[in-house]
């Protein structure tokens, strides 16, 4: 083999070889990419029903059944346009309540009900998740936190 054919041979396998761990690198991340919908969007069919999401909004008041002794709740999730149900079984974070912001990550069945894996609460009385403050503002929700929110001067 000639020292022209060698190198053009190491020049295919390197990239061969690059285009393969970019490949692997590409499809690792898309399995480990999580992206964040509102009830509004999920409802027109913009979130998958074969991969998991995170679903955000403010839980409907009056809304949360819990049968008692069991674990499995259910509660309607809304960003004052649309309205998503959600099921869940299994502790619900302390802070979680009627009317507050949350997120959920899971899957959507095929009849449109959120099968939440985790589901997480704000932390506090002020706080509220940036996806759903800048969903809500869109929205135009009365007292969205993004009206209170202050730029940093510099």
């Amino acid at each position: 083999m000639t020292p022209r054919r060698q190198r053009m041979l190491a020049v295919v396998v390197i990239f061969v070889g690059v285009s393969i761990a970019a490949t692997l690198l590409l499809r690792a991340l898309d399995m480990n990419t999580m992206y964040f919908f509102g009830p509004e969007e999920v409802l027109t069919g913009k979130a998958p029903l074969d991969k998991p999401f995170r679903l955000g909004g403010l839980v409907v008041n009056g809304s949360f059944k819990r049968e008692p002794g069991s674990l499995e709740a259910t509660f309607e999730v809304t960003d004052n346009v649309a309205r998503v149900t959600v099921s869940y079984t299994g502790v619900l974070p302390d802070l979680f309540t009627e009317g507050q912001g949350m997120v959920a990550n899971g899957r959507l069945r095929e009849d449109g009900v959120f099968v939440a894996a985790e589901v997480l609460a704000k932390h506090d009385e002020n706080y509220m998740s940036p996806e759903i403050a800048k969903m809500l503002d869109k929205k135009g929700h009365p007292g969205s936190p993004m009206d209170t929110l202050v730029e940093d001067p510099t």
